[in-house]
């Protein structure tokens, strides 16, 4: 599904991944404060952590908020089989479609999987395939490039920051420096701010980025949040160990 909505640019919030991990939510909004007027989520509220209503109630508040659905909040409402989900997702799954309110069900049924803000194409996966599709390498962003209009898309689902770059000539990867801005010159642009509640670039710390449309900058950044506190939560509720453990080395 894409929606086309027309607003001012201005300097915006992107997060992507938090899976129910209110801790790092918190501590990239705290990190974040003052920094941007709009907010984009780009799916996965839900799924492997312990506070799926918790976040589905924090981001929603968010003002200037524009949010996506994402796979693993599409399984939680009953949207995809379970089946598709490797055990250790499909379990945290389970735990997470049974604790869910109603209003946290109703809302990620409301959300779409891509649109498109003024020029700007927000995907949860890739342009191609909203939903599913890992853009994990140059290969898989030339081949997307195809499938948005304008200068930029952003998307998440893999949970590592990633800067994808295509010029007249090719797609390349470029490595943009955290905390600080990067230039999104000539060219266009796929870009992933990374996870916030679940880094897989062997980074622990939560990861988001800022995008400013107007002076066409990408500034990548990673912020300590408090895993024990998480993992302690995920064990109360025997949430499995390998989700636990894995928090410690982003992976």
């Amino acid at each position: 599904m894409i929606v086309w909505l027309a607003e001012s640019l201005m300097r915006t919030l992107v997060i992507a991944d938090i899976h129910a991990n209110l801790t790092a939510l918190e501590a990239v909004l705290a990190d974040a404060q003052g920094a941007f007027d709009t907010v984009w989520c780009l799916g996965d509220l839900v799924g492997y952590g312990p506070d799926p209503n918790e976040c589905v109630q924090r981001v929603r508040a968010l003002k200037g908020l524009v949010c996506l659905s994402g796979n693993h909040d599409h399984a939680a409402i009953g949207r995809i089989d379970l089946d598709t989900f490797n055990p250790l997702a499909a379990t945290a799954l389970r735990w997470t479609a049974s604790g869910l309110k109603a209003a946290s069900r109703d809302y990620l049924d409301s959300l779409p999987s891509m649109q498109v803000i003024n020029e700007t194409t927000v995907a949860h996966g890739s342009p191609r395939h909203p939903v599913w599709e890992y853009i994990f390498d140059v290969g898989l962003a030339a081949e997307n490039f195809a499938h948005f209009s304008g200068v930029v898309c952003l998307v998440g689902h893999t949970h590592t920051p990633r800067v994808y770059h295509r010029d007249s000539n090719r797609c390349h990867e470029k490595i943009a420096p955290v905390g600080k801005p990067f230039s999104l010159s000539a060219g266009r642009y796929i870009l992933n701010p990374g996870g916030v509640g679940q880094p897989r670039d062997r980074n622990p710390l939560a990861a988001y980025a800022l995008f400013d449309p107007d002076s066409a900058s990408w500034e990548q950044r990673r912020v300590a949040y408090d895993i024990a506190e998480t993992q302690r939560r995920m064990q109360a509720h025997g949430l499995p160990e390998a989700l636990i453990t894995r928090l410690d080395f982003g992976v």
